[in-house]
């Protein structure tokens, strides 16, 4: 999954970013004018609290199918538990099937998986992550061979996402303004660490490629990998900063407001890391961000059981996804209506 930021920019930044991103190393970069957070919009609906332990729940079920790398057993029945799932809550859940071909020359059998929330609205926003897990553990000094369990890289996102669509379905009060499509994309961790970006998320780029939806279009997309760990931090990502800045300063801003300033740090990160985002702002236009664990001050950036089979329960921090979920969910109930 995701290409380190210090070993692939493969676009020329442009304007503030361009400066941003290459004067001053590897480390954090401040955001000008964020020393003074704007006032909370007036609210437009409240937002349904979030349950973390709900979402870790979510997890577990997923982890009891074991890894879910595409054309294995376990990646089989995990997709079939996420449609049936979605589809008891979503006015419409789509199933898009794919034959891709792997930089190992194998093919694989991918779903993309869209739950809709409302679908008759125009007026949509786009929540994301990626469903499958690492065939291989490349970071792990002794295990490599073996699958990526998937907790966090995979697990995290899409039990936050769950939870998320739950509450939607629960809500009473008719749900945010905008109408919602959770996507849980398929193929993103299937590819060559030392090789091209396009060689990783493979079902994002099918997706933007051949739309579920003819002509969709959404106000803008919020991504969610490796959103569930313990000690978890997450910066402002370069690709959020250049396609959507106005996304992940609202994101941000509404994360210190409601109290999670701690997790969501005011701080760019020194580069674009490839991820499902990317080729959704790129190929499709949708300004869409990443809320990702990085942190520049480790070794690899990524958290330290990233690619390993340390990624299992015992790194999940409730707190975290209560966090994330909770912030999302905000940002979401506060949007107005757009006609």
């Amino acid at each position: 999954m995701k290409r380190s930021i210090s070993k692939y920019q493969p676009l020329v930044w442009i304007g503030v970013f361009a400066l941003m991103f290459t004067a001053c190393g590897d480390e954090p970069k401040p955001i000008q004018g964020n020393g003074t957070l704007s006032p909370p919009p007036a609210p437009v609906k409240k937002a349904p609290q979030f349950s973390a332990d709900s979402a870790y729940a979510f997890i577990e079920a997923q982890l009891a199918f074991g890894p879910r790398v595409p054309n294995s057993k376990g990646h089989q029945k995990a997709g079939d538990y996420l449609v049936e799932r979605l589809s008891s809550w979503a006015d419409t859940v789509l199933v898009q099937e794919a034959n891709v071909v792997a930089y190992t020359g194998e093919g694989l059998k991918i779903r993309n998986i869209m739950a809709r929330f409302d679908p008759e609205k125009s007026d949509r926003i786009m929540l994301f992550a990626h469903w499958d897990t690492r065939h291989i553990s490349d970071k792990d000094a002794t295990l490599g061979h073996l699958p990526v369990p998937g907790a966090d890289d995979g697990g995290s996102g899409v039990g936050v996402l769950m939870e998320i669509a739950r509450l939607l379905a629960a809500d009473s009060s008719g749900g945010p303004s905008p109408g919602i499509d959770i996507v849980l994309f398929d193929g993103e961790d299937f590819g060559d660490a030392g090789g091209a970006p396009e060689t990783f998320c493979l079902g994002s780029q099918y997706f933007a490629k051949n739309p579920m939806v003819p002509g969709y279009r959404a106000r803008y997309g919020i991504l969610l990998d490796l959103v569930g760990a313990k000690g978890a931090v997450f910066y402002q990502e370069g690709w959020s900063l250049e396609y959507a800045p106005h996304i992940t300063q609202k994101v941000w801003e509404t994360a210190h407001q409601v109290g999670y300033a701690s997790y969501f740090r005011m701080a760019a990160l020194p580069g674009p890391i490839t991820d499902d985002h990317y080729f959704i702002n790129k190929l499709m236009r949708i300004p869409s961000i990443d809320i990702i664990n990085y942190d520049p001050s480790r070794p690899s950036g990524f958290p330290a059981h990233w690619h390993t089979q340390k990624d299992n329960i015992d790194i999940i921090s409730k707190e975290t996804l209560g966090a994330v979920g909770t912030t999302v969910l905000e940002v979401l109930y506060r949007e107005p209506e757009i006609n």
